[in-house]
């Protein structure tokens, strides 16, 4: 929810740092998303690396936005 409310605000102002923050919540949202699969529909199977890479992406690209924005 927070990934949509923020990618339609970059939509209607454009900046960039909207964009990267929203980016980076839609990676928090897959992390999510992947930790209910692991946990509650498959547990016998570990999706872990998954998980674990989805949530980097996401921090990633938060931090990347910020540091852009900054420089």
């Amino acid at each position: 929810m927070a990934a949509a409310l923020l990618l339609r605000g970059y939509l209607r102002s454009r900046t960039r740092l909207l964009l990267w923050s929203s980016l980076g919540f839609l990676g928090l949202a897959v992390n999510n998303v992947i930790l209910f699969v692991d946990k509650v529909v498959t547990p016998d199977v570990d999706l872990t690396l998954a998980r674990n890479t989805a949530g980097l992406v996401g921090l990633a690209l938060i931090l990347y936005g910020f540091v852009e924005e900054q420089a």
